[in-house]
């Protein structure tokens, strides 16, 4: 599998700038899988205008330092640098200090992730254990797993062991 992944960067996307930056101790522990439950996208310029929406919706509705998740990956499997690596979320309650957050854009509960957003981000947690930021025997998580909540919804969290083989 391939060691680099493309990633679009915050600056390629257009992000604002984080009222504040706070670092993992070390590499990731954990790696929690979400969902925006928000519309599916596809394609460079509507992917890019989703991430830009949930990053405004994540400061200025739940007053979030910046967007909560470290990555979002869209429907053609478009990768989106969130916070990045090595940076602390805001995307699970309780646990953000020693994970990294991954969240698929759309609504799992009635849409399947694709095989290309699956692909994605197995490549990116290769890559991420590859380069240092998350831990070789990292535990992987739907965000139901750590808190009251249905995401990452019901198709991708069945989902999540075709990621768990990636490791």
């Amino acid at each position: 599998m391939e060691q680099t992944v493309n990633i679009v960067s915050r600056q390629q996307w257009g992000a604002a700038a984080p009222k504040q930056k706070d670092s993992l101790e070390g590499p990731a522990q954990r790696v929690v899988i979400h969902h925006t439950a928000l519309r599916c996208c596809k394609g460079l310029a509507e992917c890019t205008d989703e991430v830009l929406s949930i990053q405004r919706l994540h400061m200025d509705e739940r007053h979030f330092d910046d967007i909560g998740y470290n990555f979002l990956v869209g429907g053609d499997g478009s990768l989106f640098e969130g916070r990045g690596w090595g940076v602390m979320g805001a995307h699970t309650k309780g646990h953000n200090g020693d994970s990294l957050g991954i969240a698929f854009m759309g609504n799992f509960n009635n849409d399947t992730p694709s095989k290309e957003a699956i692909l994605s981000v197995k490549q990116l947690l290769v890559s991420g254990v590859l380069q240092g930021f998350i831990q070789p025997e990292f535990a992987l998580y739907g965000h139901r797993d750590l808190g009251a909540t249905q995401c990452p919804g019901e198709n991708l969290y069945a989902a999540l062991s075709q990621l768990r083989n990636s490791a």
